[in-house]
Parts: structure tokens; C-alpha cells; sequence
């Protein structure tokens, strides 16, 4: 009975709009008719109902049914509402003019009435939809709250115009008016909302206007843009929010009507990336994939990209058992039709890859594990060489031998003319993956890209901590710079570049421009209604162990082409001796078996002629740094 009524309560309101509707047919027809033969010399009377009526009906119903017009609701009557009548009084013709001709030939149908039909049709029933509309939004408007925030928009587009609406709506919110730098919407109204002046008068308007929150209302806007727009609101004192970008809100990241804090993201002029989703679908679609490090920033939005592309199937491993579980129960929960495969153990462990291999049968292996800190390395050798090196050569050795048909590195942009021993490591790497799959049928993948913005351990997430508890936030040199991506735009173009096709690649990503890190930190500090300098420090520390002033993306030795992909660079492989890279190997693990740091740093610079380290000793205590120059080789100033 509870089910009953609840659908019987669903179906009154549309019942409703449908006996209205069709009452404005039957009023529409007969005064038409009546009008018409009003003027006739002998003129005709017109019966409320008849046959031809009831055809009519049936015939405007039918059609109202067919093209969805229930399917709307009043209190969101808007123009493809008010299309959506027009198309069916203009069938609606069609429909009552064949039902009548059949019935008796169109007897005593009037050829006037028939050709005013829809535009009367049109306007008795879009009228009462758009005039509810108008009651309803009057009736929000005075319905706002006392406490209701006044609400100044940077912004008087179609995204403003929509945000008028849904602030009205809430309760919460009352618009006092736009902003905008157009001349020509200066003095005009949006939903009853004035434009008072250009985004550079905030501080001025937003005092006489009393309002208490900012909304930037424009989400296609550049970096450049909303860098300036934030710095004009800032000038305010007043919180500010933003309207999330429709990339945003397809990938889940925002959801649609929410308003969200400026983030870092927003002011460093990465522009979305537009991947040919076909070709990444067609690759990845039914297959069985496994990520190492599934865990970690990196592995993790892997392995949701996967899964959102079609993966049938997917192993996780991952030697934390926390960071294992979250992944897990985050993938189980967004995706419950994947078979996921949950695997805690060290990747570089022959056996855990071995197991992992025969549970997935991966037709794709993504490496993601590693160690990525470049300061702490400097003086963890033997951990970086185990950790980056020696389970590479595990990963690959059981791809090849499970007979994956891809085998994916993930690499870093510090594996050009290494300096350090992140660098080397993932150098090293590269020529594993490489030497291993050597005429195998295991296609081997390697993807280079740099910095990634918000990545367990990066710069911005330890700003942020040191922004909360009031500064000093660390900055190495004034003159630092770095490259940076986000979490999923670096993982959709390692997808974007596995689905390419080519047997042994190495992709590098276009990293853009280099940003700042004392702009960086900067910004971030602003962002949490800070001043830098005033309210919050900022402290040279000077360059770590095996830090280098500015990045490099490109090897002088490796011939860089464009792929299909503008984001996408395709470097020709240098040479690798798999023999010596093999024998290598063999001695960085008996070195790492016997716990030989001075090995381990003779073997990685014979295997990594172009390895040229800076400062390879690092105090992991917390004391001094103590530089150590590696025997035979001139350490940089």
C-alpha cells in the first residue's frame, strides 16, 4: 500500500500538467472554431464536444506523451521546455489533420483555425509554465532567510546567470549584484540582479554593496585571469569562493551546483587536457590490469582510470596495508561491477609477482612503485637501488614471463642527466625495463613527466601544513623553479601514451612552463587569506643534497618527435647493452644483498655514464648536511 501511494503521489503532479494541457487543446480548438465561424455569412454552431473533439484530443495527447513533455517540470520551465511545445503543437497538426481526414474527410475543418492552431497551442501552454516559473523564483527570492549571505558575483555569464538562480534557490544567499569587465553589460539586469561595474572596483563595491562572500563565476576563465580576479578579491578581506569548470565536474571532482575554494591548481595555467578518450577505451576496454604502488598518488588515480575505461579487471599491490585498504574500499564502492584483486606485498618480492601474475593475467602492468624524495635518497643508496632498480627488474621479469602484452614505467622528468640518486635510479630503470623486454613480445612503456601538485610528500601539501600552523613556510632558493602536472592530468596521459601502440617508447609530457616555488608559495599563502611577509614567513633554506636549481625535460642524445597527442613527446630510446645492463644488475644485487653503499655508488655511476652527482650524503637525523664528493668525479658549487 506505502509503495502505492508513493507512486500515485508521483504520478498526481504530472497528471495534473496532463489534464491542464489538455484542457488548453480542447479551449484552443473550440475557440478557434468558434472565432471562425463567427465571421461566416450563415455562421455554424459549435457543439463543447463531439467526436472530432474527442479525436482531437486523443491525437495532441498521444503526441504530447511521445515527445516527453511530462518529463519536465514546471518549476524549471525553461526555453528547451518551451521548444519542446512548439515541436508538438507544430505534430500535433499533423497528427489531428490525418486523424480527422480519415475519420470524415476533415468535414467542416477550418483550413484558418487549423493554421493558427500551433502558435495558440504554444502560447496556452508555454504562458502558465513560464508565469508558475516566475511566482516560484518571486517567491524564493522574499522567502531568503534574515541571515541570508550577501553575495557579490565576479561574472555575468551563463555560469553567473545559473548561479543567480541556485543561490535564490537555497535560501542562503542573497545577490546583491555583478561584477563584469564587458562595457556593454554595464547598468543591466540578470534575473533582476544589476551589473554595478568592472572586476577591478571589488574592494570599492563590495564595501557599498555590504556584501560578506565573493563568487567568481567564471570557469572557462585562463590562468592569467583568475590569477588577477583572485588578487582583486583578496584586496577585499572577504572569503571567496568559485564555480567548478565542467572538466572538473565530469571527472568528479566537483559536483554540479557546488561551490569551491580556489585551489593552487587554478592559478598555475594548467589547461584541461582533451585525451582522445576513444583510443584510450579501445585499449584498455575488457582488459585485466595490474598497478603496483596502488596505493600511492600516482597508482591510485591509475587504477581509477582504468576501471572508469573499461578494465574488466584489476589486482592491486601494494605493500601498505592501509594505503592498500583505502584504495580498495575506494574502488569497491565507485566501481562495484570490477573484479578487484587486492595483493599486500613488496612488489620487488619474485614471489608476490609471481602470485599477483597468475590471480590477474594482466594483458597491462603499470610499475607506479618507487622511492621519489630526493633529498632522503642521497643518503638511503642501498634503498633507492633496491626500491627503484631491483623490483623493476622483479616487475618486468614477471610481466615478460606472465606474457603481459604491456609493460608501463612510470619515470621522472630527474632521469635526464641525473644528478642525483632519484635520478639514477629511475635511469637505471628505464634501461631494465628496456633490456628485459628486448625482443620479447611484452611491449615495454616508459613515461617521464615531473612535479605532480599534491602527491604524497610534494611541496604543496607540506606549504599547506606550514601555512596552518602560521609559517615559516621553507623555500630552497628564491630562484627555484619546477615543472608541475596534477594527479589525474599526469595519469591520463600515461594512458593516453600507452594506447599509442609503439614497441619501445619513451614518452616525456608537456610539463608546460616552469612555475616558481617562492610564487608558488606565495600564492598558496594568499590562497588562505594570508599575506606573505606580514602574516606568514617565508625562509630560504638553501638547495638540498642533490637538488638542482632547474629541472630538464630533454636528453641532447634522444630524437624527440610530436605524437597524435600535442601533450604527448615520443623520444627515440638511446641504445641500451642489455648485456651490460644484465651483468648490472647482478652486482647491484649482491651489493644490496651485503648492504655496500660505496658499491652501490661505484656500480650506478658505471651503469649511468651521464650520472653526475651533486651531493650524495644526506643526514636523514634532521643535523647538517654534509657534502662528500664521489671519488674521481668535480661536485657542482
Amino acid at each position: 500500500m506505502s509503495a502505492w501511494r508513493e507512486r500515485w503521489a508521483g504520478w498526481t503532479p504530472r497528471f495534473a500538467v496532463a489534464t491542464h494541457d489538455l484542457a488548453m487543446v480542447w479551449l484552443v480548438w473550440q475557440g478557434l472554431h468558434r472565432l471562425r465561424y463567427a465571421t461566416m455569412a450563415q455562421p455554424l454552431s459549435m457543439p463543447l464536444w463531439s467526436t472530432e473533439i474527442g479525436l482531437v484530443l486523443l491525437a495532441q495527447g498521444f503526441v504530447f506523451w511521445r515527445v516527453g513533455l511530462y518529463r519536465g517540470l514546471w518549476r524549471f520551465a525553461s526555453v528547451p521546455d518551451l521548444i519542446n511545445i512548439v515541436k508538438a503543437s507544430l505534430f500535433g497538426l499533423v497528427a489531428i489533420g490525418v486523424s480527422l481526414f480519415l475519420y470524415n474527410r476533415g468535414e467542416l475543418l477550418s483550413r484558418a483555425a487549423l493554421l493558427l492552431y500551433p502558435f495558440a497551442l504554444s502560447g496556452m501552454l508555454g504562458a502558465p509554465r513560464v508565469l508558475f516559473r516566475t511566482w516560484k523564483d518571486h517567491n524564493s527570492e522574499h522567502a531568503l532567510r534574515q541571515d541570508a549571505v550577501r553575495t557579490l558575483i565576479l561574472g555575468a555569464g551563463q555560469a553567473g546567470e545559473a548561479l543567480v538562480r541556485d543561490l535564490r534557490r537555497s535560501g542562503h544567499y542573497q545577490p546583491v549584484g555583478f561584477l563584469d569587465d564587458a562595457a556593454r553589460l554595464r547598468g543591466t539586469l540578470v534575473h533582476g540582479v544589476p551589473v554595478l561595474g568592472r572586476v577591478d572596483e571589488v574592494v570599492r563595491i563590495a564595501r557599498e554593496t555590504a556584501a560578506r562572500l565573493l563568487v567568481i563565476a567564471i570557469p572557462s576563465a585562463d590562468a592569467e585571469t583568475v590569477r588577477r580576479v583572485v588578487a582583486a578579491s583578496e584586496k577585499t578581506g572577504l572569503p571567496f569562493r568559485m564555480v567548478p569548470n565542467l572538466h572538473d565536474v565530469l571527472e568528479g571532482r566537483s559536483l554540479p551546483g557546488q561551490l569551491k575554494e580556489v585551489a593552487i591548481e587554478d592559478l598555475l595555467g594548467r589547461q584541461p587536457i582533451m585525451p582522445d578518450w576513444r583510443a584510450i577505451r579501445d585499449w584498455l576496454g575488457g582488459r585485466s590490469v595490474l598497478v603496483t604502488g596502488a596505493g600511492g598518488s600516482i597508482g591510485a588515480e591509475l587504477c581509477r582510470q582504468s576501471v572508469r575505461h573499461g578494465s574488466r579487471r584489476l589486482a592491486l599491490v601494494e605493500i601498505n596495508e592501509l594505503a592498500l585498504i583505502t584504495a580498495h574500499a575506494a574502488l569497491r564502492r565507485d566501481f562495484p561491477d570490477v573484479e578487484l584483486i587486492p595483493i599486500l606485498g613488496d612488489c620487488g618480492d619474485p614471489a608476490v609477482m609471481r602470485h599477483a601474475m597468475a590471480l590477474a593475467k594482466p594483458d597491462t602492468v603499470f610499475h607506479a612503485a618507487a622511492y621519489k624524495q630526493v633529498p632522503l635518497l642521497e643518503g638511503q643508496m642501498r634503498e633507492g637501488v633496491r626500491n627503484n632498480v631491483l623490483t623493476t627488474e622483479t616487475v618486468a621479469a614477471a610481466s615478460v614471463e606472465a606474457g603481459a602484452g604491456t609493460f608501463v614505467l612510470i619515470s621522472t622528468d630527474k632521469a635526464v642527466d641525473p644528478v642525483n640518486v632519484l635520478g639514477a635510479t629511475k635511469r637505471l630503470a628505464e634501461m631494465t625495463a628496456l633490456a628485459l623486454t628486448h625482443g620479447q613480445p611484452t611491449r615495454c612503456v616508459t613515461v617521464r613527466f615531473g612535479n605532480v601538485l599534491d602527491s604524497a610528500g610534494s611541496v604543496v601539501p607540506m606549504f599547506r601544513e606550514q601555512i596552518r600552523r602560521g609559517g615559516p613556510v621553507t623555500v630552497t632558493d628564491p630562484d627555484v623553479t619546477r615543472y608541475f602536472m596534477t594527479i589525474p592530468e599526469a595519469c591520463v596521459l600515461i594512458l593516453q601514451a600507452s594506447a599509442m601502440g609503439n614497441h619501445e617508447a619513451i614518452y616525456t609530457l608537456d610539463m608546460g612552463e616552469p612555475v616558481a616555488i617562492r610564487v608558488l608559495a606565495e600564492q598558496m599563502i594568499r590562497l588562505a587569506g594570508k599575506q606573505p611577509g606580514r602574516d606568514v614567513a617565508i625562509m630560504y633554506t638553501g638547495l638540498r643534497p642533490g637538488e638542482k636549481l632547474h629541472e630538464t625535460l630533454f636528453h641532447a642524445d634522444e630524437r624527440y618527435r610530436a605524437t597524435s597527442h600535442p601533450k604527448i613527446l615520443l623520444a627515440e630510446p638511446r641504445e641500451v647493452p642489455v648485456a651490460q645492463v644484465r651483468k648490472a644488475l647482478s652486482a647491484l644485487r649482491d651489493a644490496s644483498r651485503d648492504y655496500d653503499n660505496p658499491l652501490l655508488g661505484e656500480l650506478l655511476r658505471a651503469a649511468v655514464p651521464e650520472f653526475t652527482p651533486m651531493a650524495p650524503s644526506f643526514d636523514i637525523t634532521g643535523g647538517a648536511s654534509t657534502v662528500i664528493p664521489f671519488p674521481g668525479r668535480t661536485v657542482r658549487p
